[in-house]
């Protein structure tokens, strides 16, 4: 039996100046999937489902929703029509109730005679909450109160509800735990069971390959193939759908293929007997040369120590030596050579509303000023020279980091620290919700740091990522180290996963 078409999209084509993100492109989405959108950075997904979901207009071309003409004027309006997205960056509202943001938009169905009734708003939210089985959320308190993850299950809270018929996500399973990514596979689920659509972008592809029942590849703003769930199932499925996406064979080498964990003798970081909040007497020394991995699901304390590391964190005691210098606030970090490459991009590695030059070369404006000026000359050879060794796809180092795709945002991340050219860089989720082009070319510059002595910390919530990369893999749960491994062929997931859960 055909599927009901829900969604068409004919002929749409979306400019940003020169830069031609969608080309001619016409797809159609239909009740009862769950289907795929994959493709490089770049290559337009979110481009077509922000259309779709009213965040910006297309160039040219048409939609149409339930067989008549669809022309959103804001995402609040496509949300009232059956057609929500969840974003894969924070889009939550500063210094509100966690109530206030599930019900943005909607306080017209609270209010009487213009006067809303907040009692009933945060009734109605927390109900929301206890339904997605996150109660530990509570609905008067402030968003400011949570995290990351936990603000992201609110995005979802006020993106679903009993009228949506059509369910956007955008690379957002990169931001939750694994409870978090268990509890939104099961919506969806229920979504396609209930004969609604789900549109689901991801760069991870064994995600893809489980979750989805239909595929479309993008690359370069074009529709470059569609599979279905059994073609999807084929044993050379994989391979053909990165070649659909980059046009090209991924060769062999994609993490690091050597074994040697050896690294030099001289000390570049040393973590002595940190103690903050739930973190308890936690010491590291990592040599120069040597990149050590922290794994574990989150709130393990991983992502913590890397924040101590660089001087984000107030220390109760202990202390942080960069070559026999203590280290207190961040700003100490960067003179002494120490780099950050934030899990929140968005928020803590980048300025957004900036130039991709200005960004790079922020760290390393006390080498390029003399006598308080700045060369202009000097900081753009700096920042043109980063932009070509990391392919940041750009009209120039002008353009704003804000229109840029987020595996070309990464390499911005990145390259401000090879530009100030640091000795040390903590590396917080660095291939976080990149394709597998931009990861293969991260890794290669991950392990040429450490051949050229670099010293690194990796935290990452992918297993795969820290075998493939680390020389020694400390494993934390509960905000302690439960096991250390060492690089090594022999080394599988499986024998790792105890020790998180």
């Amino acid at each position: 039996m055909s599927k009901e078409q829900i969604i068409e999209i004919r002929h749409m084509c979306k400019n940003f100046g020169p830069t031609r993100a969608l080309r001619d492109v016409d797809v159609s989405f239909y009740r009862g999937e769950i289907r795929g959108l994959v493709g490089e950075n770049g290559s337009g997904k979110s481009t077509i489902t922000s259309i779709l979901a009213g965040m910006q207009k297309a160039t040219s071309g048409e939609m149409f929703y339930k067989g008549q003409p669809w022309a959103p004027k804001t995402m609040v309006d496509a949300q009232r029509h059956g057609i929500s997205m969840v974003l894969q960056e924070a889009n939550t509202i500063p210094n509100c109730t966690v109530a206030e943001n599930i019900f943005a938009g909607r306080f017209d169905e609270f209010s009487k005679l213009g006067i809303v009734n907040m009692k009933k708003v945060n009734e109605a939210a927390q109900q929301l909450l206890d339904s997605f089985g996150i109660s530990h959320i509570k609905a008067a308190d402030s968003i400011n109160d949570y995290g990351f993850e936990d603000r992201k299950l609110v995005e979802i809270v006020r993106c679903v509800n009993d009228d949506t018929e059509v369910f956007v996500v955008d690379e957002t399973t990169t931001a939750l735990s694994l409870e978090g990514r268990q509890l939104l596979y099961k919506l969806i689920h229920k979504l396609k069971d209930n004969d609604k659509s789900v549109i689901f972008i991801s760069h991870d592809m064994d995600e893809i390959l489980e979750q989805c029942t239909d595929l479309t590849v993008l690359r370069d703003g074009e529709i470059k193939g569609n599979l279905t769930r059994e073609e999807m199932d084929a044993p050379d499925a994989v391979k053909r759908i990165r070649y659909l996406m980059v046009g090209r064979e991924i060769g062999e080498a994609y993490y690091r293929e050597d074994y040697d964990s050896s690294h030099r003798p001289e000390v570049a970081l040393e973590l002595k007997n940190l103690t903050f909040g739930p973190i308890k007497d936690f010491s590291l020394t990592l040599h120069k040369g040597e990149i050590v991995g922290f794994g574990g699901l989150s709130g393990c304390g991983m992502h913590e120590i890397g924040r101590a590391a660089f001087g984000l964190e107030k220390l109760a005691s202990g202390s942080v030596v960069r070559e026999g210098k203590e280290i207190k606030t961040c700003l100490e970090a960067i003179n002494s050579g120490i780099g950050y490459i934030s899990k929140n991009r968005d928020t803590e590695a980048l300025i957004l509303a900036g130039p991709i030059a200005d960004n790079i070369v922020l760290p390393s404006i006390p080498a390029l000023s003399h006598a308080s000026f700045i060369s202009p000359k000097a900081e753009k050879k700096l920042s043109d020279g980063e932009i070509e060794g990391f392919r940041i796809k750009c009209n120039n180092g002008r353009q704003w980091v804000n229109t840029l795709s987020g595996g070309n945002k990464q390499k911005v991340s990145f390259s401000k620290w090879t530009a100030k050219d640091s000795d040390v860089i903590i590396m917080d989720c660095p291939t976080r919700g990149v394709d597998i082009g931009v990861k293969q070319f991260m890794y290669k510059v991950i392990a040429d740091m450490k051949k050229e002595g670099k010293a690194i910390i990796l935290i990452s919530e992918e297993l795969a990522e820290l075998i493939g990369m680390v020389d020694k893999l400390i494993i934390m749960k509960d905000f302690e180290v439960t096991k250390e491994f060492t690089r090594s062929p022999d080394l599988k997931e499986t024998d790792i996963i105890e020790y998180m859960i």
